[in-house]
């Protein structure tokens, strides 16, 4: 099998019996929408491979150093980019604002491109998703959320936006940009990058 198809093994056996949050459907459904996203901006392997795999070590049993052992090691790199210090011994409402400066410091200091297609792929599937519940329950979607205020979902990924800004071109970059501006309409907030 190729590189691809390992991942996508790999990926549909860690999340398997995984369902994905707030839409009841099967888990592993969104890192194959990721990899088709990504797979719209790129053809490289390595990079689809990252995106069927980008939540394997966060939100699995897989580790950074099993993908790098499997896959190598700019997919483990490209895979850590997207993934964050969960920290478990802090309730995950507290940690979220940290663990999103992390993550857009991570990306803002990418030198591949590679970083910046998994990104994006993966926050456009995301408000793909929000998309569908805004439609069905306007503003008190976040309620379920671990971030409750829309104003910091809002800079996080507004944030996102401009940080993949090399990829505006694309018909992912619109799509997303679209769907943020849409949902996040007449949200502001003061914080920066």
């Amino acid at each position: 099998m190729n590189l691809f198809d390992n991942a996508l093994e790999f990926a549909i056996k860690k999340h398997s019996g995984m369902m994905r949050k707030r839409e009841k459907i099967p888990y592993i459904l969104h890192p194959l929408e990721v990899a088709a996203i990504a797979g719209t901006l790129t053809d490289d392997t390595e990079i689809l491979a990252a995106a069927v795999l980008h939540d394997t070590a966060e939100d699995t049993d897989a580790s950074i150093e099993e993908i790098e052992a499997v896959f190598g090691s700019r997919v483990a790199a490209l895979v850590a980019s997207e993934t964050e210090n969960k920290r478990p011994e802090t309730n995950p409402e507290e940690s979220w604002r940290i663990r999103k400066k992390e993550s857009l410091e991570k990306l803002k200091q990418a030198s591949d491109i590679g970083v910046k297609i998994l990104w994006l792929a993966d926050k456009l599937s995301n408000m793909r998703s929000f998309y569908r519940l805004w439609k069905n329950e306007g503003s008190a979607m976040w309620e379920t959320f671990n971030q409750k205020d829309p104003a910091w979902q809002a800079w996080y990924y507004r944030s996102v936006c401009i940080l993949v800004e090399d990829l505006k071109d694309s018909e992912a970059w619109s799509e997303y940009n679209r769907l943020v501006e849409t949902v996040f309409e007449g949200i502001h907030n003061g914080s920066e990058i």
